[in-house]
């Protein structure tokens, strides 16, 4: 699903990443249509929005003329509501047609057009991932807090290291 008007390249990329059909994997392009609908209300103007089952390496051309990159995605382990974590560039990818991680596309990136653009995973805590599942609400509730705290940021983290938004509801404020 693509949801970036023909135009300027806009600074930020939301790269959502799951299946739909798989329960809380769904939670990347749920936080995708989340962030389209703070849009039509006139908010986050430099973000680019996009959503996919999984990332190819085709993906390397939505990365150009990027400053930064969020890939969004669902996570079966780890701290909730979400953990988000720098990527850096894979030192060696496989060269596969169907599938890449956020270190391989950036790698890819940085070997076909130069320095790839900041990116980030945002991994958003989800439970069940069962072909046929709904979103769990124990899952809503974790793409609700991280949709709250991207908008609140603007799409642009803090700083340059990881943060973990555990149950203590700790979150750095924005500026």
């Amino acid at each position: 699903m693509r949801i970036e008007r023909l135009g300027a390249v806009r600074p930020v990329l939301a790269l959502g990443i799951g299946n739909p059909s798989r329960g809380d994997d769904a939670i990347g392009p749920l936080l995708i249509e989340a962030l389209a609908d703070v849009q039509a209300r006139g908010g986050l103007p430099d973000v680019a929005l996009l959503a996919d089952d999984q990332l190819l390496p085709e993906h390397v051309l939505d990365l150009r003329g990027r400053a930064l990159v969020i890939f969004a995605d669902a996570a079966a382990s780890g701290p909730a509501p979400f953990a988000l974590r720098p990527v850096v560039p894979a030192t060696r990818f496989a060269h596969a047609t169907h599938t890449s991680s956020p270190g391989e596309l950036l790698a890819l990136m940085a070997s076909l057009y130069g320095t790839p653009p900041r990116a980030w995973v945002l991994a958003i805590r989800g439970f069940r991932f069962t072909l046929g599942d709904p979103l769990s609400p124990r899952a809503r509730a974790n793409l609700d807090s991280a949709t709250d705290w991207l908008v609140q940021w603007d799409c642009r983290p803090p700083g340059p290291g990881p943060l973990d938004v555990g149950g203590s509801g700790s979150m750095p404020r924005s500026p």
